[in-house]
């Protein structure tokens, strides 16, 4: 008998308007460790929202696989949800994305809270009450001010384990806030990646009785929210040089302010408020080094003469990166075709 190998095949439910994660494992033999050995699978989807009782088999398509580090001899199999007819379901929001060629490089900065289920709060807010204010925690030191640390650098060593290009983590402005920063050439890669680490943080909160809460606006009042920032680039944001070019991608957005919304997060309104570093959810607006725009021009994108990327700041903690870089792509790769012509 040969070597048994652990797959666990990760998808997104049918539940609104926030998806949720959901996996399950199959175990097979004399595994290569390749995607293309990755067999076809189904699961009930009946009890995901995602069909009827009488017609309840959904199938999952392999997309992207990574060494498990959590398990001996274990995967982890990202998934798209298809019908049984082998279409894409309507809730894979991975298939939307029009970027065959991986023109399209994101960045996404992924807010989160480490969340005390027995307190219904953040780590490190006491019960019942409140630390002090904010201001001290964000890039923070030492026991009274990084809560959670513990969490955050296990998840760090997984995700470079398993080969996810994480490329920084970093205290929060909330106590008991943190994010984590996901880079890929592609955009289907990138949501790929953000989705399986997010996996691996739920799993590691797991082990310390503690859960993820990606909620836009976790704690009301003067606390800042959780968002999930959206770097991009093309080959033409990448060198075109020209400042003007960057206007009009940036002008291209302001249209479609509420096509992008609509897939940047539920309750982002929440967030989205023009407090605490965002711009008015129903307003637009951008602008060089500006954490109060919709989408911010970084400064080493001018110093490098006009060559680099963009940040759409709206996205919430919640959101789904397939979905935002699906309609990112299809807003910028129209401005780019603007442009051209």
């Amino acid at each position: 008998m040969g070597t048994k190998a652990k797959l666990e095949y990760i998808w997104l439910d049918g539940y609104k308007p926030t998806q949720s994660l959901r996996s399950k494992t199959k175990i097979v033999e004399d595994f290569s460790g390749n995607l293309e050995d990755c067999p076809m699978w189904s699961f009930d989807g009946s009890s995901t929202e995602q069909a009827e009782g009488g017609a309840s088999d959904c199938l999952l398509k392999p997309v992207a696989i990574y060494p498990d580090p959590g398990r001996k001899n274990g995967f982890l199999v990202m998934t798209e949800v298809l019908n049984s007819d082998g279409t894409p379901h309507e809730t894979n929001g991975r298939a939307t994305i029009d970027d065959d060629d991986a023109d399209f490089w994101f960045g996404f900065e992924q807010e989160y809270c480490i969340w005390d289920n027995d307190h219904n709060a953040p780590v490190g807010f006491p019960p019942g009450g409140y630390p002090s204010p904010q201001g001290q925690y964000y890039c923070s030191v030492g026991a009274a001010n990084a809560v959670g640390r513990e969490i955050v650098e296990e998840h760090l060593d997984l995700c470079l384990e398993a080969g996810i290009n994480v490329e920084g983590i970093n205290a929060e402005v909330m106590c008991g806030q943190w994010e984590y920063q996901v880079f890929a050439k592609g955009a289907a890669k990138a949501g790929d990646e953000t989705w399986v680490s997010r996996y691996l943080l739920e799993r590691t909160a797991e082990r310390y009785g503690y859960s993820i809460n990606l909620e836009p606006k976790p704690i009301k009042g003067d606390w800042n929210g959780s968002g999930m920032h959206a770097n991009f680039s093309n080959t033409l944001l990448r060198t075109c040089g020209d400042q003007s070019v960057y206007d009009s991608v940036c002008k291209a957005f302001e249209p479609v302010v509420a096509d992008h919304i609509a897939v940047y997060g539920a309750d982002n309104d929440q967030r989205l408020t023009g407090a605490h570093e965002t711009q008015s959810i129903d307003q637009f607006s951008y602008g060089v080094s500006d954490r109060g725009a919709s989408i911010r021009i970084p400064i080493a994108t001018v110093e490098n003469g006009w060559k680099g990327w963009l940040e759409d700041r709206r996205p919430a903690s919640n959101a789904d990166p397939y979905k935002v870089a699906s309609i990112i792509v299809k807003t910028a790769k129209a401005a780019s075709a603007n442009i051209k012509a």
